[in-house]
């Protein structure tokens, strides 16, 4: 297991390390709705952009929004409350596990003691309401959740259910390992890097043919712009 303790998420460097990976925020798209490995549309463009990233070297800039602005101010406000009230919190950038030549990236919302790990979320108002009265952590954040207990190999994670700008309950519930859902994921995943490896040979194959002409282009930086 490999830990970038100094990366800042969302910076640059932290975008460069996760730069051609399978990570657990995407990896639930490799998934069909049944629990199964899929080749629909989300997997061909995980696996597409992943391969770009491979090539090139360059993963794709960070989109920036009010909401992700929102959601994580929201996160740094639900870190602080669960450490006042839990336990303290450790942050660090991004992990990584190699299993068997297929390599999974988690960044942590933080890790607690030797054991635990907390995933955050900014809920707006109407689904906090349905989180708290179904007590179950909604199942679109599963397989981030498991796939984050795999690559650690940590014991347990509290997910987080922060109410969007505060004035309303945080909900903390534990998770546990599931290994029959892991062992889909880490399926998913072996899938997604075969698929990633035969197009990467179509694509040498293609570069080397001389059907068309190639050249080389220098990556542009990204101007800031201030509404």
């Amino acid at each position: 297991m490999k830990i970038y303790r100094d990366l800042e998420q969302g910076s640059d460097e932290w975008l460069q390390a996760r730069c051609g990976i399978i990570t657990a925020s995407m990896i639930g798209k490799l998934l069909t709705k049944t629990g199964k490995s899929s080749k629909g549309e989300d997997t061909r463009r995980v696996v597409s952009d992943l391969l770009a990233q491979r090539i090139t070297g360059l993963a794709d800039p960070a989109v920036s929004s009010r909401t992700l602005e929102r959601g994580h101010e929201d996160e740094m406000e639900a870190k602080l409350k669960y450490s006042q009230e839990i336990a303290p919190v450790e942050e660090v950038g991004f992990i990584t596990e190699d299993f068997g030549g297929v390599v999974i990236g988690y960044s942590p919302d933080g890790l607690v003691g030797d054991d635990g790990l907390i995933e955050c979320k900014s809920r707006l108002s109407g689904l906090q309401l349905k989180t708290i009265i179904s007590l179950e952590v909604p199942s679109e954040y599963m397989a981030q959740i498991q796939t984050g207990l795999m690559v650690t190999g940590r014991k347990w994670l509290d997910f987080i259910s922060y109410p969007a700008m505060g004035g309303g309950k945080m909900m903390v519930m534990r998770v546990y390992p599931d290994p029959a859902f892991q062992a889909v994921l880490l399926d998913a995943a072996r899938e997604a890097e075969m698929e990633i490896r035969r197009q990467h040979a179509e694509y040498e194959n293609a570069i080397k043919s001389n059907k068309a002409r190639f050249f080389d282009t220098e990556r542009r930086e990204e101007l800031e712009i201030i509404l």
